[in-house]
């Protein structure tokens, strides 16, 4: 069974569940060892899910973080779990402590039911207060899956995960800014729409009388971008989008070109698996009406790879040594990871011999 099926099929156990569990150690054992287990550690083996794994503190020893996962008996990772029926907002600092005490490179804090990931982005060594990753396994997405994938054994490739942690974290933040100004837009927002609409004096007033249409603006706009995208994948009638050797000219019109959360999250997979061979900023991607781009330094004369996931025969294009792309068709993202030799050998042609 894939492993999006497997954790969809996790996801609902835990709805099931989740009412009838009360203690911590049932929440381990019921909730959040079996998915470790899906995502591929042996959790019988502490060689490897070592559990009640030891993490002195300064002058405190014996400290114990709830399980390690282990490398060669170096801990990669810190779990430090909860009880299904605590909130997670006051234990942060405990797993903050233990972070700083062992090499381990990120940290996961959990109830079974929202894990949240910890690295330390802002200072070496020392744990972020934020995390750059936040999922809730009973409604589980398929963009969180893709990042959940990451930590597999199999995948797990903890210098490409990190490459790509401050964007994540940095746009999971963003976008709870946005959610919160769609649904009760702020003084200052309202402020920054009017200063490029609005010449006169924006005081509590004018403020008062905008907001609400602020907010009707906001609601209006969105829900066209969902219906845009709506009736394209519901239009029969529309021919398959090809993908041509190069980009079409600009033409004098309004642009049609929408760049998708699964582009991006494409874009973020394919710059992590690259991470080994180029700087990660020298990925950067570029969208267009017929397909979306990822290129090396932003030169559109050295393509990395062609996607087009706007139909249902997903796409991946990538470039041989004539610069002729061959087409694959993948199920999901997670096919990404196949490539990933593949996509190494494109972007080392185009690196100084």
């Amino acid at each position: 069974m894939e492993f999006n099926e497997q954790i969809k099929q996790f996801s609902e156990r835990v709805v099931s569940m989740k009412s009838t569990i009360t203690t911590e150690e049932a929440t381990k054992m019921s909730l959040i060892v079996p998915l470790f287990q899906i995502m591929g550690y042996d959790v019988f083996n502490p060689l490897e899910f070592c559990p009640e794994y030891t993490a002195d503190v300064g002058i405190k020893k014996g400290e114990k973080v709830d399980y390690a996962i282990l490398e060669n008996g170096e801990p990669n990772i810190l779990i430090e779990c909860k009880s299904c029926t605590e909130q997670l907002d006051k234990h942060s600092s405990q797993l903050f402590r233990y972070f700083g005490t062992t090499p381990a490179k990120f940290g996961i804090l959990t109830n079974g039911i929202i894990y949240r990931f910890y690295t330390d982005l802002e200072e070496s060594n020392k744990m972020d207060l934020v995390p750059f990753l936040e999922l809730d396994i009973t409604n589980i997405k398929d963009s969180s899956i893709i990042q959940l994938k990451k930590f597999c054994k199999e995948n797990f490739d903890k210098d490409s995960i990190f490459s790509t942690a401050e964007e994540l974290k940095y746009s999971s933040l963003i976008k709870k800014v946005l959610s919160s100004e769609f649904e009760n837009p702020s003084e200052d927002f309202v402020r920054f729409i009017l200063s490029g609409i609005y010449d006169g004096q924006k005081n509590q007033k004018v403020l008062e009388k905008f907001t609400p249409i602020v907010k009707k603006s906001f609601s209006s706009f969105v829900n066209e971008i969902v219906n845009n995208k709506i009736s394209s994948a519901l239009s029969e009638d529309e021919p398959e989008k090809t993908i041509p050797e190069e980009a079409p000219e600009a033409e004098e019109h309004v642009s049609k070109i929408i760049t998708t959360e699964e582009e991006i999250e494409a874009f973020y997979i394919i710059r992590g698996l690259l991470a080994e061979a180029v700087p990660v900023e020298d990925i950067t991607h570029r969208d267009t009406e017929s397909y979306f781009g990822i290129l090396y330094k932003n030169n559109n004369r050295k393509p990395i790879c062609r996607i087009n996931l706007d139909k249902k025969n997903k796409q991946l294009l990538i470039p041989d040594e004539n610069k002729k792309f061959n087409r694959i068709y993948i199920d999901s993202l997670n096919d990404l990871y196949k490539y990933k030799q593949s996509l190494i050998d494109v972007v080392k042609r185009y690196l100084p011999q």
